[in-house]
């Protein structure tokens, strides 16, 4: 016995002729199709059959009724015929009172084509399906999205890539939740349906990513129908394997460029440069208006791509433009508000970010910082500097969930931060060298005085020495390193070289 077709799968099928419900049965299912000019060739067993009408509906009211009854009488459950839409009101209850699915259909002769497939020739409608794959790869697809957009709009279903956290890429509908809940990721091919929603799904073969899968799906699909989607989804697969390698080498590539232009603005330290405004433009990253810096550094072993593409994933759902690229062991993003923008929401984007760092803790050893609200070019540099001082505190602080924001520290930190990095720790041990001589109490000396905001008497009780002895020693660390401690930047570089060298 042929497999029953619901109306609902000749309903959702792309090439039934215009078909359209009226009235009747919403849940018909048939076994068979019978087609004829008219009523009169109508002559198989009328028994859980279709019957389909290519002449035009009668006009009247009285025969429209007789048509419906005398079809119902023969064992008709359903008719399809063109017109059926414009019946009288009477007529469309009388269809819904004796049980028969009123259909209209313009293309009558397509309708009959389609049941033909769907119910006896289902080899036609795999190898239909099939063509119509293959018809979404002459066109040109400039990326993964529009791949699938060309093989949705030509099957007429959804066309989705998805793992098991969700939704990747969708086209042409959206994948329930639901739906995706039920489809296995351990079998290569797999059908299932949910309420009125059926899917046929692949495992996608890519070289660069794993527990990827195709998903053909649609509302009201036959059984017929899905098994034609598998084939058709296995036929789709390697093209969107080739379509997603395709679009991550040219990925890489724009973040090789962003991250090197990224590098050439730090670099500059807010100092104007024309060729790199012009390429941060063109890039689409405004120095004007005001920024919100923030970076992402490993905490371990760290693949930045990977971190950039799960961070910027999660950029698109904060109240601001937002851009990020890999920078060395992580990477370096920033908000950009046209407007200053007020307290409040500068205080949710800070808690979005914290809310992306812990999504992105779940995959990723990393810490994050968050630089101060800052203007203009020179401030995207200064908060992007920030971001990264904050970042580093953050790595040895697992108390705030290895996330620190510049606000929220002393300035104390800040420049412990600073000193730290690689290019100032070599300069300071070299700056402090002659101070070392004699067992380094010219060094211990320097630093308790400095620690004690230059004060001689308090330097001299933490030390427990007499204050002439402080004074003939800081007379002599300025004789050896040449330096006025009576000016304010100088003290400051000697504290900072101080407890680069001597940290606690």
């Amino acid at each position: 016995m042929s497999a029953r077709l619901p109306v609902s799968a000749l309903l959702s099928h792309t090439e039934n002729g215009g078909l359209q419900w009226v009235a009747g049965p919403r849940d018909a299912a048939w076994e068979a199709v019978a087609v004829g000019a008219s009523e009169v060739e109508l002559t198989e067993r009328g028994a859980e059959r279709l019957a389909i009408i290519t002449a035009s509906a009668p006009t009247s009211t009285w025969q429209q009724d007789a048509l419906l009854r005398r079809l119902r009488d023969r064992g008709f459950t359903g008719l399809a015929v063109s017109g059926a839409a414009d019946f009288d009101a009477g007529a469309f209850r009388l269809a819904d009172r004796i049980g028969l699915c009123l259909l209209d259909v313009p293309r009558p002769i397509q309708l009959a084509k389609a049941c033909w497939m769907l119910i006896e020739a289902r080899d036609a409608l795999t190898l239909s399906q099939v063509r119509k794959v293959a018809q979404s790869f002459e066109y040109a697809a400039d990326d993964l999205t529009d791949l699938l957009g060309h093989i949705a709009a030509n099957l007429g279903v959804g066309a989705a890539l998805i793992d098991s956290s969700g939704v990747l890429q969708e086209a042409g509908a959206h994948l329930d939740e639901r739906l995706h809940a039920a489809i296995s990721f351990d079998s290569w091919l797999d059908r299932v349906s949910v309420g009125e929603t059926a899917a046929a799904s692949v495992r996608v073969d890519s070289p660069g990513r794993s527990g990827l899968r195709l998903v053909l799906f649609g509302q009201g699909l036959g059984e017929a129908q899905v098994q034609s989607l598998s084939v058709a989804a296995e036929v789709a697969m390697p093209a969107v394997a080739a379509r997603i390698l395709i679009d991550e080498v040219a990925a890489v590539n724009d973040v090789a460029v962003s991250s090197g232009l990224l590098r050439d603005f730090v670099d500059l330290h807010g100092a104007a440069d024309a060729d790199v405004q012009r390429r941060m433009l063109e890039r689409g990253w405004r120095t004007s208006g005001h920024h919100l810096g923030f970076r992402v550094v490993a905490r371990g072993r760290l693949d930045s791509f990977s971190l950039l593409r799960s961070v910027s994933a999660g950029l698109s759902a904060i109240d601001a433009e937002a851009h990020a690229t890999t920078a060395g062991r992580g990477l370096s993003g920033w908000l950009t508000f046209p407007d200053a923008p007020d307290p409040d929401r500068v205080e949710r984007a800070v808690a979005a970010l914290r809310e992306l760092h812990l999504g992105v803790l779940r995959d990723f050893t990393v810490a994050t910082g968050v630089g101060s609200l800052q203007a203009g070019s020179e401030g995207l540099a200064t908060t992007l500097d920030e971001a990264g001082d904050a970042a580093r505190i953050a790595a040895a602080r697992s108390a705030t969930g290895w996330f620190v924001r510049v606000d929220s520290l002393g300035l104390e930190q800040l420049l412990l931060a600073w000193t730290g990095n690689d290019t100032f720790v070599p300069a300071a041990e070299s700056l402090l060298a002659p101070l070392r001589e004699g067992g380094g109490e010219l060094l211990t000396t320097l630093s308790a005085y400095l620690d004690h905001e230059s004060g001689i008497a308090a330097t001299a009780t933490a030390l427990g020495l007499h204050r002439n002895t402080i004074a003939v020693r800081i007379r002599r660390v300025q004789e050896l390193l040449g330096i006025d401690m009576n000016d304010p930047e100088a003290r400051l570089a000697l504290h900072l070289a101080c407890r680069a060298v001597q940290p606690r």
